[in-house]
């Protein structure tokens, strides 16, 4: 059992790594003004749901199965996409707004969060792997 679950925690961040490059690229992609804005948070906005609801799944997975530190370090980062996804202003396309995306340096901002959120996701994967390995291993 609970080398299933870190098998699935592992597909799960392995699609949640997928989706960081995949923002990180169509992010600098805006930067770089191969792409406009517009269609930039279109694409972007669209796998919103679908990362919030991934990290959410590996943040219950932790929970169900009783794995405390993983689940502790999985909460925020979870709690965050929650958070951003709630706070939306009213008027706004969505998490990320074509009108907005180059005001105040949030270009910068949401590459950032990218950028860390790829790196959270690489050390979840080891994680995650050394797990199942050590659960395998042990029944």
């Amino acid at each position: 059992m609970e080398a299933a679950v870190f098998i699935l925690s592992l597909v799960d961040c392995c699609a949640l790594i997928f989706l960081s490059v995949y923002f990180i690229i169509t992010l600098s992609d805006l930067e770089c003004d191969y792409i406009n804005a517009r269609a930039c948070c279109s694409k972007l906005n669209k796998w919103v749901i679908p990362e919030l609801i991934g990290q959410a799944l590996a943040t219950v997975l932790m929970l169900v199965s009783m794995h405390w530190f993983i689940f502790l370090l999985n909460l925020p980062v979870a709690s965050w996409n929650i958070y951003r996804y709630v706070k939306v202003p009213m008027g706004n396309m969505g998490v990320f707004d074509p009108t907005e995306i180059h005001n105040r340096g949030q270009l910068k901002s949401h590459m950032k969060e990218a950028m860390i959120k790829l790196g959270f996701h690489l050390l979840c994967f080891f994680i995650y792997l050394y797990s199942m390995i050590l659960a395998l291993i042990n029944d």
